[in-house]
């Protein structure tokens, strides 16, 4: 497995060890989750080099590599092709794994962890064990992948390189669709139809679920669920109705109406129909996560759970046993995962990477932010502190990230994380921090973040650390220059003087 230290990579490893398979890999650097991978069995080489496919005597039968993060002249795909040893993409791999049990898998251009994290908890709340294969560790169980002890399995179906086409699911869910990876597709055209393709290879008896509140999503449906209905594919919708109008004849099993923010996460009334429930069973879902987005992936996840292991209509206790479930889910890796606080200050770090992700992480922090205030907190700032990455998708939604961005009271853009992609001229963190409207600083130098955010943030202030790449890594570095900067007992007024923030008077520092 090349690149077997990876989100997607090294869940497939756990469950291949764990089904009796001898599994070797390599991997540019060592990580926690390789040493992890090591004490379950398998055999894992720091550095790429063609002797990696020597660790087990009489060398691999098959290669599993990925489309987006190793190239195709990395050395172990070079030395494969030439000895003639089959190269599987991780997708594939995983579709074999499905054969023989109900698969649940969660498609969409957001949303896709923390939608198949909640169907996991949710499923094994209710009683069945299920084999899943998430983008990001569960803090419950804190792994991306298990091999359950019933034939059911739920998986992020990855639309990035069009590899979700490997699958033959029972049951799809499709958070929403929006732009992007336009950098592979290389049209918006394109990137909509691989979603109508794969929603073409559910299985008869299967179920399609989409989100009504998501124009994307809800088209899809409109698009296909004739011809799915004809093979036998139930096609059912969650949401407030936004955009029902585009899906005509799509039931909406699960209305969202209302959500009410309540400190660090929220409660969301839910009025579900048959099929799923008989018509108007309302139920109040609390969730310990902010915003509405969170609420329509629960209600996906409930959905999805509730298909796929086909407990029958106006079976209640389930759904109750599902709710409760994601009621008590604690959250993934990198999804508002809170990093600690110093001084009065909350470091909170997200995965956001594309506008509509950062939009909602924002929003769900001010909701949240406005809900303490309700309760007599005092008020606080939204600090985001943003690294864009791949420079196309910084050249392609600059306007789009600032506008997200403009949420925050307060802005640092740090420069872009090119990750696969060679540096575009003229394109870096500062393109999305001249178009900022909020008060923003252009911070080019890791070296550097940390102090300049703890010189930003005051006491009652929560910081947010965006984006896919290293920026994650700042979340410690932050704390740490908070601790220096605003003691635990320095008066809560005290960074509260009345004059303008330190740093945000100009775009570069």
């Amino acid at each position: 497995m090349v690149g077997i230290g990876g989100a997607g990579m090294s869940g497939l490893a756990r469950i291949l060890l764990a089904r009796g398979g001898q599994v070797s890999g390599s991997d540019a650097k060592n990580s926690r989750g390789i040493l992890e991978l090591r004490t379950r069995g398998a055999r894992v080489q720091v550095g790429h080099d063609p002797s990696a496919l020597d660790q087990i005597p009489g060398g691999p039968s098959v290669v599993v590599t990925t489309h987006a993060a190793i190239p195709k002249t990395n050395p172990e795909l070079v030395a494969a092709k030439s000895r003639g040893i089959p190269v599987l993409l991780r997708p594939r791999v995983l579709a074999q794994l499905m054969v023989g049990q109900r698969s649940l898998l969660i498609a969409g251009t957001h949303g896709k962890t923390s939608t198949t994290s909640m169907a996991v908890v949710a499923l094994q709340h209710a009683g069945t064990d299920p084999s899943f294969a998430i983008g990001g560790e569960l803090n419950e169980s804190g792994t991306n992948a298990h091999h359950g002890g019933d034939p059911v399995f739920v998986a992020e179906a990855d639309e990035s390189d069009g590899s979700l086409l490997e699958y033959t699911p029972d049951v799809v869910v499709v958070t929403n669709i929006d732009a992007d990876h336009l950098d592979f597709f290389g049209s918006i055209e394109a990137y909509v139809d691989v979603f109508d393709r794969f929603a073409a290879r559910i299985v008869s008896g299967g179920a399609l679920v989409v989100c009504l509140d998501d124009a994307g999503s809800a088209a899809l449906a409109g698009r296909v669920s004739g011809a799915l209905t004809e093979r036998g594919v139930t096609v059912l919708g969650y949401g407030r109705g936004t955009h029902a109008d585009l899906a005509p004849g799509v039931p909406n099993v699960a209305t969202l109406q209302s959500w009410e923010a309540r400190g660090g996460g929220g409660t969301a009334t839910v009025r579900f129909a048959a099929p799923l429930c008989p018509d108007g069973t309302e139920r109040q879902l609390t969730l310990p996560l902010p915003g509405e987005h969170m609420a329509l992936n629960a209600l996906a996840a409930a959905i999805g759970a509730a298909r796929v292991t086909s407990f029958a209509e106006a079976d209640i206790e389930p759904l109750d046993g599902i709710l409760a479930g994601i009621g008590s889910f604690g959250g993934v890796h990198r999804r508002f995962e809170f990093r600690g606080q110093r001084g009065g200050v909350e470091v909170i770090d997200d995965y956001a990477h594309h506008p509509t992700e950062v939009r909602a992480v924002l929003s769900a922090a001010q909701d949240m932010m406005s809900a303490r205030a309700g309760q007599g907190s005092s008020g606080g700032r939204v600090i985001a502190v943003f690294q864009p990455h791949l420079y196309s998708r910084t050249l392609e939604f600059a306007d789009e990230f600032a506008a997200a961005l403009d949420l925050a009271d307060a802005v640092v853009v740090a420069d872009v994380y090119g990750a696969r992609e060679a540096p575009i001229p003229g394109v870096s963190g500062r393109t999305i921090a001249d178009k900022l409207a909020a008060p923003g600083v252009f911070a080019p130098d890791l070296s550097r973040l940390a102090g300049q955010v703890a010189d930003l943030a005051r006491r009652g202030d929560v910081v947010l650390t965006l984006g896919a790449g290293d920026i994650t890594m700042q979340g410690p570095e932050i704390l740490a220059a908070l601790a220096d900067r605003l003691p635990e007992d320095r008066s809560p007024d005290a960074h509260d003087t009345g004059a303008e923030d330190p740093g945000l008077t100009g775009q570069v520092s």
